[in-house]
Parts: structure tokens; sequence; C-alpha cells
């Protein structure tokens, strides 16, 4: 029996794909900037983007096999280590946006404009994609703890 989002399954497979895919722009967006380095919370976003990389893609990698094997990834086991590990990459993004937002709204609103030109708009970006990065990891992780708490 399938369920709509679990392991193995399509829906699955594209929820990694997007993760994956945000992720990686948040941090071509950022990495592109010559003075991210400077702002700690734009650190902090490259290091949670590149754990939700490393963690999404693993988990599409496992998703792809399943699907060509046809193959249950429905154990216990499996699903309690997804829920952790979405918890956590979802915590770690949700805090990283935020912080690198906050810098953002700080250059933006509250000093009245950017001074660094062109990097601003690619702080933005970066923002953004990492936001829609988290909104898709919560999404699994509402999904894989429905189906712990299912089992």
């Amino acid at each position: 029996m399938s369920y709509c989002g679990a392991p193995g399954s399509v829906l699955a497979l594209v929820l990694r794909m997007t993760q994956f895919t945000f992720a990686a722009g948040s941090i071509a967006s950022m990495a592109t900037t010559s003075r991210f380095f400077n702002l700690t919370a734009f650190c902090y976003l490259i290091a949670s983007m590149g754990l939700q990389i490393i963690w999404s893609f693993l988990l599409a990698l496992l998703d792809l096999f399943s699907l060509v094997r046809k193959q249950s990834l429905l154990s216990p086991v499996l699903i309690s280590l997804f829920v952790v590990g979405d918890w956590v990459t979802a915590t770690l993004s949700l805090a990283a946006a935020s912080a690198s937002a906050g810098i953002t709204v700080l250059y933006f609103h509250d000093l009245g404009h950017c001074h660094f030109g062109e990097e601003c708009q690619k702080y933005q970006v970066s923002v953004a994609l990492a936001f829609l990065s988290w909104f898709s990891t919560s999404l699994s992780s509402v999904i894989m703890f429905w189906l712990l708490a299912g089992r």
C-alpha cells in the first residue's frame, strides 16, 4: 500500500528534488556575491542550504532506487530516521532563512537602501529560495511525521 508522499513515491521524489533545487539556487545566488562572508547569517544560510542539498539529494536517490526496484521504504526504522532528518533540516533551514531575511530587511528598509548594488538583489533571491526550500522540506517532514504517527 502506497501513501501520498511516502518514501519511494513519485511525490516524495518531486519534493526532494524541489528541496535540492531551491537550496542549490539559494547557495548559487549567495555565493556569487563578494561580501556574503562578512555576515554570519549569510554564512549560516550557506551551511544550512549545503546540509539541505546533501540530505535531499541522498533521499532523492533512495526514492529513485525504490521506484525503479518497486520496493517499499515504509519500515518504521527508516520512517523514524526520515522524520528526525527532515525536522532537523527544516529547523536549520528556517532559522538560517529567517536570520538572513532579517539582515536583508535591515539593509533595504531600516538603513534606507543597500550600498552593495546588484549584490542586494542576490541576497533577496537567495533568501527567497531558502524559504521555498524550507517550505518543501516542512511538507516532507509533516508527511513523514504523519506516516510515523499512523504506524
